[in-house]
């Protein structure tokens, strides 16, 4: 394909997202449907797909509106490339521009600032209390696109082993300092997921805040550990890489995890998978992990249709369902135990007001801890609390 052509198939796929498509769907979609793409094409077109949702207020401005077309055309703008070379008409590429189109800016000139870091105005007080005078760089870092991580697992390889094997598949990945085991993968990442590497559970992909957060706290070498939001299972599974306690893991949907039992398998690790009502015949536990659903705003180059579909009524609500992890899970926890509380947040109300709140609800612990991830750093935004139990409480069973 062209590149002209490519932005028609990006014009598109963009109009059925708009259209209140999931993006992995309608991207999944249009590969199967049109075979002729080639694995260099659907990148490309994932790519400037994901650069155009990031980017979706900004590039709206400068292509006359949230169309397809609007959005690509502001993305050739935004990116330094000729509009009249792109916009041709001729051989699959997009229409030549309009009158209307042909007077619409080249520059954001003096848009506000939610419209030029592209993020919803209902955002802007939550974003200046949270970031201050880092609201631009963060903000700016957000739309952007995101690296890809890995973590390699101690059980059955070294960080510098693992460079090496991958490097024989043609996967280039260099260490990361922002926590022990993580990888970032500046080559051919699309060859990972087939690599024997991986398939032997050396590799996980998993971003490298999400892996430093489990590196905020001394894990039991023995004992008992629950992930209360596991999700996936990728922060189990790297907590289990380094400890030999018992691990636990429970989602409020357990669908998520339906995956964990053979990537714990893969990875030489054992995690006892709990239905609600069993987690409290296994506790108290010595640590409980609640990475708790949220904004997601620290992910949001990851996952950018969060960003627009957050709405504030949306937020109240995460609000409070974050307040009642904390106070449920209070009492699994084991005398002068450790509850964790996690976030791939970036806003304040959902980190270091939770905090305080549940201590002032909960005098029974007290934070030992606090680590904030930026999204500048690289890998995506994360807060972690860790709260330690002084004083016993009633166990509930």
């Amino acid at each position: 394909m062209t590149p002209a052509a490519r932005l028609s198939a990006g014009i598109d796929i963009l109009d059925l997202i708009l259209a209140n498509g999931a993006a992995e769907k309608v991207l999944t979609r249009w590969a199967r449907q049109n075979r002729y793409a080639g694995s260099s094409d659907r990148v490309a077109i994932r790519d400037l797909v994901f650069d155009c949702l990031r980017r979706k207020r900004s590039l709206a401005v400068l292509g006359g509106g949230e169309t397809g077309r609007g959005l690509v055309l502001g993305h050739v703008k935004q990116t330094g490339q000729s509009v009249d070379d792109l916009f041709t008409g001729h051989a699959y590429a997009p229409a030549e521009l309009d009158a209307a189109e042909q007077q619409l800016p080249m520059e954001l000139g003096d848009q506000t600032t939610a419209v030029r870091l592209d993020y919803p105005d209902w955002l802007e007080d939550q974003l200046l209390t949270s970031l201050g005078t880092e609201l631009a760089a963060v903000m700016g870092a957000l739309r952007s696109r995101a690296k890809v991580f890995l973590r390699v697992n101690p059980r059955k390889s070294t960080v510098a082993q693992a460079i090496d094997a991958l490097g024989a598949f043609g996967i280039v990945a260099s260490a990361v300092p922002l926590t022990s085991f993580a990888l970032d993968v500046t080559e051919n990442a699309r060859k990972i997921v087939g690599s024997q590497v991986y398939l032997d559970g050396i590799v996980e992909l998993q971003d490298a805040a999400s892996q430093a957060v489990t590196e905020c706290f001394d894990l039991p070498q023995n004992g008992r550990v629950l992930d209360y939001c596991a999700g996936g299972g990728g922060k189990v599974l790297a907590m289990a890489a380094v400890s030999d306690a018992k691990f636990f893991a429970y989602d409020f949907a357990p669908a998520r995890m339906q995956d964990l039992p053979a990537r714990a398998a893969r990875a030489d690790t054992k995690i006892t998978i709990l239905a609600e009502h069993d987690i409290p015949k296994h506790g108290p536990y010595d640590l409980v992990f609640c990475d708790v659903p949220c904004s997601g705003s620290g992910a949001w180059r990851r996952s950018p249709a969060s960003k627009w579909d957050l709405t504030p009524q949306r937020l109240v609500e995460l609000q409070k369902f974050q307040a009642d992890i904390l106070l449920r899970t209070a009492n699994l926890v084991a005398p002068g135990g450790l509850l964790v509380y996690a976030t791939c947040s970036i806003l304040k109300c959902e980190n270091e007001d939770q905090v305080s709140s549940f201590i002032a609800k909960t005098p029974t612990f007290e934070e030992q801890n606090t680590a904030v991830f930026s999204p500048v750093l690289g890998a995506d935004g994360m807060f972690v609390s860790i709260l330690k139990k002084i004083q016993p409480t009633l166990y509930s069973t």
